[in-house]
């Protein structure tokens, strides 16, 4: 009885600490369950805002990643991945913290949201120009493009749809995290390949903009049939 009481009570909390967006990612049914973990071990103390704060703080460890990695040692570029993980903490758990602890505020949380999110993005571009050669410092431009391009069609596809989805397919925030781990690694092990990465990250993020914007102008189109009828 005990054990589908908590199974119960479980399925609650999921439920409410993810019911304002909808994710389609490929990590996320082990990325739930971990941050529900977390979401109970967070001191009382902790509020919202500073998990904000500490997203913004791993943001700020990958850029300096950079910088150092540029004028010192690139083996100093592994320290991002630090600072990724402990963005991702900060990101993923402000919002969930909330809405866990049932003092959510749904739209003030959205704004401040998006616009960490949009800091934070500049920030590891501008880390990757600073490190980069000359020749390859556009694809930190178009990489905070690109992104900020994804960010636009998320906010249009809540504004049409009225679902809130951050993730493009199989591929959310969490897992370009992964990616770029990965390539921090390899470009300590073999220098330059980072730019090789830098080249295939712009072209599939290009690739993966450009069919949600056509998915998106369709649900526009369907949107503007139903609103005739």
């Amino acid at each position: 009885m005990e054990d589908i009481i908590k199974e119960k009570e479980g399925n609650a909390d999921n439920k409410r600490v993810f019911s304002d967006r909808e994710r389609t990612n490929i990590l996320l049914k082990g990325e739930q369950r971990l941050i529900l973990f977390l979401l109970k071990k967070v001191p009382g103390w902790i509020t919202p805002n500073i998990m904000t704060g500490i997203g913004m703080f791993g943001s700020l460890i990958v850029f300096s990643a950079f910088i150092l990695g540029r004028f010192h040692s690139r083996n100093y570029l592994l320290v991002g991945i630090l600072g990724l993980i402990i963005n991702w903490l900060g990101d993923s758990l402000d919002g969930r913290l909330a809405y866990y602890r049932k003092i959510a505020r749904k739209w003030y949380g959205f704004a401040l949201d998006i616009v960490m999110d949009w800091l934070s993005i500049i920030l590891i571009g501008l880390g990757y120009y600073f490190y980069a050669s000359q020749t390859t410092q556009v694809f930190a431009f178009l990489f905070v493009v690109l992104y900020g391009w994804s960010m636009i069609i998320s906010q249009l596809r809540y504004k049409i749809t009225g679902f809130y989805q951050i993730d493009s397919g199989r591929l959310g925030p969490t897992e370009l995290r992964v990616i770029i781990s990965l390539i921090l690694i390899t470009e300590t092990l073999f220098v330059g390949s980072i730019t090789y990465f830098a080249i295939a990250v712009t072209i599939l993020l290009l690739l993966i903009n450009i069919i949600d914007t056509l998915k998106l102008l369709k649900a526009g189109d369907t949107k503007d049939q139903e609103e005739k009828e």
